[in-house]
């Protein structure tokens, strides 16, 4: 089979092609035969050296393929299940702790970035009704994250207000599980392209962050304050969130696209009441009723271009670029 891993000390440039035995499923595993994958801004840092990994760590955290062999103790899945595999293998229901979001997959146990994987048979869900795996493998991370964050912990309910920051995955998938539940959601890009492919994909309000530097208080004004911000930048994007979100808001602290370290005007959110949670993906439980919604609301992802295994290299580069919108796929 083929597989792609990470040679020390990390970058693209050490990405490389290998062959190696196709592995059989221990009692409780089940094989899966990978098709496809997708990048996220945690994949583009292990890849580039950022978050060091073991030598011949083959990363990507986002998987979908279907089960070609089973082990004799499993019992919820058969062979040709179609799946899709979890960011953290060991967190299956309950809150989140040290134990079951220690293993991080593609990052400290090998990831999807390969045609065969034997895994827990607790560590999948199956895919939405009708979704290719192309599709199925943009769901993981990304709509994971901004479904934990919209509706575990969020609370949407129709007639809120949501704030979407950019055209990545998570804002992406974001605005299209906010609309799917009645909400009105306003969103913020770089370019007039950009916003006009929000619109169609039924944002109410774009604002050019490029052209408007504050533009927190213009969606705080526009809206009377928003009752959920998706924060994707971290100190790029904080301050703003901050500014747009309204009395008793919740801000969903997402992402780091913009650096670690942020500074905020504390009284800004004591005073209105906001509250800020950190969201790391979800459990299995979450992603299963992800799927569930999804097969009712029958939205489709945004996939922006697709590469070849070989070629992960070339699409962490065109990741680099800035230029997609939406997500990035890789498939096999």
């Amino acid at each position: 089979m083929k597989a792609m891993q990470i040679k020390k000390p990390g970058g693209l440039d050490n990405l490389t092609s290998v062959e190696s035995d196709v592995p059989e499923p221990q009692a409780d595993q089940v094989r899966v035969r990978w098709h496809a994958t997708s990048l996220n801004y945690h994949d583009y840092l292990v890849a580039a050296g950022a978050i060091p990994v073991d030598d011949g760590r083959v990363p990507m955290s986002d998987g979908a393929g279907v089960i070609d062999a089973v082990g004799e103790n499993v019992s919820q899945w058969q062979k040709g299940d179609k799946v899709m595999s979890l960011f953290f293998p060991n967190w299956i229901d309950g809150e989140a702790s040290a134990a079951t979001t220690s293993t991080i997959a593609g990052e400290n146990t090998d990831g999807f970035a390969q045609e065969y994987s034997c895994v827990s048979q607790r560590s999948l869900t199956t895919i939405p009704d009708d979704y290719s795996f192309a599709e199925a493998a943009s769901l993981p991370c990304a709509a994971l994250t901004a479904w934990r964050g919209l509706i575990v912990e969020g609370g949407l309910k129709a007639g809120d207000k949501v704030l979407v920051e950019g055209s990545g995955g998570v804002s992406i998938f974001g605005l299209q599980l906010a609309k799917a539940a009645g909400a009105t959601v306003y969103a913020t890009t770089s370019s007039d392209e950009k916003a006009a492919r929000l619109k169609e994909l039924g944002a109410d309000e774009v604002v050019n962050y490029k052209e408007d530097e504050r533009w927190g208080r213009t969606i705080n004004k526009m809206t009377g304050g928003v009752d959920h911000v998706l924060d994707v930048g971290g100190p790029s994007t904080l301050p703003q969130s901050i500014e747009a979100i309204g009395y008793g808001g919740k801000i969903s602290l997402l992402g780091v696209l913009g650096g670690r370290d942020a500074t905020i005007v504390l009284p800004k959110v004591f005073f209105k009441h906001a509250s800020m949670h950190g969201i790391a993906v979800g459990s299995a439980r979450m992603q299963e009723d992800m799927v569930s919604a999804i097969n009712v609301a029958g939205f489709k992802p945004v996939l922006d271009k697709s590469f070849a295994l070989e070629n992960l290299a070339d699409a962490f580069s065109h990741q680099e670029s800035g230029k997609h919108f939406g997500k990035i796929v890789v498939e096999y």
